[in-house]
């Protein structure tokens, strides 16, 4: 048996994509094998396919480069020294982030303690959605602290990212405002916003005196948002191409302001998880493209216009 795995064998456009075939990895000393069902994609694999952005500059002599660090599947194979799984148990995990990548794989050997289990009542499909993209929306509301009762503008709220920090703030009981095209208007007033069309006017017409901004877009948008805070705001902005711009705008005007890279974190994982076992988180698939089409499924990305999670099938 062979490992089949999407590939970066040179930078460029979406169809530079690849399947390779390599041999199925080994479980070293506290890592199990995993069968990969779904990974997810996130905006950084098509930036670093691109040859932008950190992960790209660090693995350019490292092609071809296996991208993904979004998995769920189940245990196949236990190393020495694990105790965690058992053969068949279902996980999922945030995986080598930032440089080893390597989730578009259908095997991938990953450390136990980067696992967390997956629920019985959650699908394989929703725990592949969370890592990456779940874990960015905690620890963007942590970093502006959002609290009961406060007006928080999060910017594209109906993508990856966006619809968990959406939801997680609402529960968290703050007054959330979030931008998004026509399409999603009636989708984020579900999930309890306040939807602006961004196609319709500029957000600083549509909101004031918000305590907080979690920028998902970055550019002209984060900077025009910047208008709708009140004094002593706290703004974190995500998108890294913008981010020394919008920190350094943010400052003058005299908000709190940091960027922010994810850090991996399994017990914020085990959390998301739980709440969607119960019902009080919804991870949105917008679609499941079979390996093979990563090419459409980057494509689809870089629109802008996914609503939710872009996940592949690595079994078909």
């Amino acid at each position: 048996m062979e490992n089949k795995q999407i590939a970066i064998p040179h930078f460029g456009e979406p169809d530079v994509l690849a399947i390779q075939y390599t041999q199925i990895p080994q479980p070293q000393k506290g890592e199990v094998l995993v069968k990969v069902a779904f990974a997810s994609v996130n905006p950084i694999d098509v930036k670093t396919r691109a040859g932008l952005g950190w992960a790209a500059a660090q693995n350019k002599d490292n092609l071809p480069w296996v991208p993904g660090y979004d998995i769920s599947g189940s245990v196949i194979e236990c190393g020495e020294a694990t105790e965690k799984f058992d053969l068949g148990d279902k996980v999922a995990g945030f995986i080598g982030f930032p440089l080893q990548g390597g989730g578009y794989s259908q095997y991938v050997t990953v450390p136990e303690s980067s696992l967390s289990r997956v629920p019985e009542a959650v699908t394989l499909e929703a725990a592949a959605a969370l890592p990456l993209a779940g874990q960015t929306a905690i620890q963007a509301l942590d970093k502006v602290s959002v609290q009961e009762g406060q007006r928080v503008l999060i910017l594209a709220g109906a993508g990856g990212v966006g619809h968990i920090a959406v939801q997680l703030a609402v529960a968290a009981k703050a007054e959330v405002f979030t931008t998004c095209g026509e399409s999603n208007l009636d989708y984020m007033a579900t999930l309890g916003a306040h939807a602006i069309n961004y196609r319709f006017a500029p957000v600083s017409e549509r909101v004031e005196e918000a305590d907080a901004l979690i920028d998902l877009v970055g550019g002209d948008a984060a900077l025009d948002a910047l208008k709708c805070l009140k004094d002593n705001a706290k703004v974190v902005t995500v998108p890294t191409l913008s981010a020394e711009l919008i920190c350094e705008k943010a400052k003058l005007l005299g908000f709190e302001a940091t960027g922010m890279l994810v850090d991996p974190n399994r017990e914020q994982l085990d959390a998301m998880l739980y709440l969607v076992s119960v019902g009080m988180l919804k991870a949105e698939i917008y679609q499941i493209y079979p390996m093979d089409q990563v090419v459409e499924a980057h494509k689809q990305m870089e629109t802008g216009h996914t609503r939710g999670k872009i996940l592949l099938d690595m079994q078909c």
